[in-house]
């Protein structure tokens, strides 16, 4: 455990918008693990004070094949510790470890892993969102989605689910059109791929008993088609369950500083509608 020594460690691993300052008092325990492999663990940062407070689990992006939490702590982290959220900052195995079902699996378990441990951090177990961008938007939709019946993990309660950008039919980039390399790298060639594929989409699971769910995606993304996010939320409300949709104008995939900055009063007002703030 320490304070403030992590923000200095991911500052000089990667390059960042601008400079990220903790609000005062933060605790941030480092690399906890929550499972057996080596990338299974997460950073969680506690604000000050005696809670318990609402938290929020966050995915990092890349595809399924890079990325890592560091690159979570300026437009993300930071903001949900400014409005005293308790962060579970996770990583995951990549493709490079481990193909598919790996990452969801891990995600699973890290959610439930920080649930089942809410209170020694301060969290408040009923009050915790999932979030994150792209693969990490995936990740987060299957950890608010996924049932006991998809056999990838103990199925995982939260209050909400923000999704930026995240692919929801996992088998629509794997050929065609938008077929894309790091999908293809992630999920293994055989006989089953197309099973898998249906398994691993938070499409498959659309149902009316979900958490609340924001999708925020821009119509200009070029790597996660615009089309994700619209047919996840018209299949959703089909359904009968809570969701709203962003639309940036223009937008690329993944937003600048200036554009999140734009939207977390709108995603903080999503959430203190369903409870969480």
């Amino acid at each position: 455990m320490a304070l403030f020594s992590l923000a200095t460690l991911i500052l000089a691993a990667q390059p960042v918008a601008r400079t990220v300052t903790l609000p005062n008092g933060v605790t941030v325990h480092e690399n906890v693990a929550y499972d057996k492999y080596p990338d299974t663990v997460m950073d969680i940062f506690r604000p000050a004070g005696a809670g318990p407070f609402p938290a929020v689990i966050i995915i990092h992006g890349g595809g399924w094949t890079s990325g890592n939490k560091a690159g979570m702590l300026g437009n993300w982290v930071a903001r949900y510790l400014e409005k005293k959220f308790v962060v579970a900052n996770v990583e995951y195995r990549l493709a490079a470890a481990a193909k598919a079902p790996a990452a969801v699996e891990d995600a699973l378990t890290a959610a439930n892993f920080f649930i089942d441990n809410a209170a020694k951090y301060a969290a408040d177990p009923n009050r915790i969102v999932v979030t994150g961008g792209s693969a990490g938007g995936h990740l987060a939709l299957m950890v608010g989605m996924t049932p006991a019946s998809a056999n990838l993990g103990k199925p995982v309660k939260v209050r909400a689910i923000v999704n930026f950008y995240g692919i929801t039919d996992v088998d629509a980039q794997l050929h065609g059109a938008n077929r894309r390399e790091y999908a293809t790298t992630w999920v293994p060639e055989g006989p089953d791929r197309t099973a898998l594929a249906h398994r691993l989409s938070p499409m498959t699971y659309v149902r009316k008993d979900l958490p609340p769910v924001l999708t925020i995606h821009g119509d200009a993304d070029a790597t996660v088609p615009y089309e994700h996010g619209v047919n996840l939320t018209k299949a959703l409300k089909k359904a009968g369950a809570v969701t709203e949709m962003i639309t940036v104008p223009q937008g690329p995939h993944g937003f600048p500083p200036a554009t999140q900055e734009e939207l977390y009063p709108k995603i903080f007002a999503f959430l203190k509608k369903h409870g969480v703030l």
